[in-house]
């Protein structure tokens, strides 16, 4: 499993990298809050272990970006120093799929972790399908009409982005912060790369999928089916 590990405290960060890692994880780190939310936005997870008491942005205000703006589902396990009832609930109306009050073990760490995981996966789309566009998110093979179509990593998280959310408009801040997180990018670089993204999907075919909604953003969505 590739799992996010967002702790300050460099002693426990480090217990818990050395755990998951000799038990046959991936683990990458971040010392704060801002950092954190870049990594579990622009990055698929399966789990993120993420310490409430940050610095820059704390655990609910990461949870919460990471839930509301970035609509990214990764399951979260929340870490507290402190056992109160109103952190905990705080921490599950943000967003936090479970609480552990430190110090723990790190078997109950794991197993925990492994719960989510397990919980997660059924939810979890692998294939996404919109009129006669799918996107297997295991291989990430773009297909219309039967015609395989080649697309970059940017231009395959915006498609990801507009398809889980259709045919619902996803608005322009929403896109740039699923694709670049807190780094934005120049003000013409989503329009250039939807443009990309509209020569690889819709121009070869008779019907386009992707609509601009003017001064809002953009939905992708079925034209037999659009209101």
């Amino acid at each position: 499993m590739r799992i996010l590990v967002i702790e300050d405290n460099p002693d426990i960060a480090s217990n818990i990298g050395d755990y998951l890692t000799d038990h046959g994880n991936v683990v990458d780190f971040a010392a704060d809050g801002i950092t954190g939310l870049h990594l579990a936005v622009v990055n698929d997870y399966e789990v993120i272990v993420l310490d409430l008491m940050l610095p820059g942005m704390d655990g609910l205000e990461v949870c919460r970006k990471l839930r509301q703006e970035a609509r990214k589902h990764t399951p979260v396990l929340m870490l507290t120093a402190r056992d109160a009832l109103p952190q905990k609930l705080a921490g599950f109306e943000t967003g936090a799929d479970d609480y552990m009050v430190k110090p723990f073990a790190l078997q109950e760490l794991e197993a925990r972790i492994l719960v989510l995981v397990r919980r997660s996966k059924p939810q979890q789309a692998r294939v996404l399908q919109v009129a006669d566009l799918s996107y297997n998110l295991d291989t990430l093979v773009v297909v219309r009409q039967g015609k395989s179509i080649q697309l970059n990593p940017i231009a395959l998280k915006i498609l990801q982005c507009l398809m889980e959310a259709s045919p619902s408009v996803v608005t322009r801040q929403e896109l740039e912060m699923r694709v670049w997180g807190e780094e934005l990018p120049d003000s013409d670089s989503l329009r250039v790369h939807i443009h990309t993204l509209r020569a690889a999907i819709d121009k070869p075919f008779d019907k386009p999928l992707i609509q601009t909604r003017h001064g809002i953003g953009y939905r992708l969505v079925d034209p037999e089916a659009a209101s």
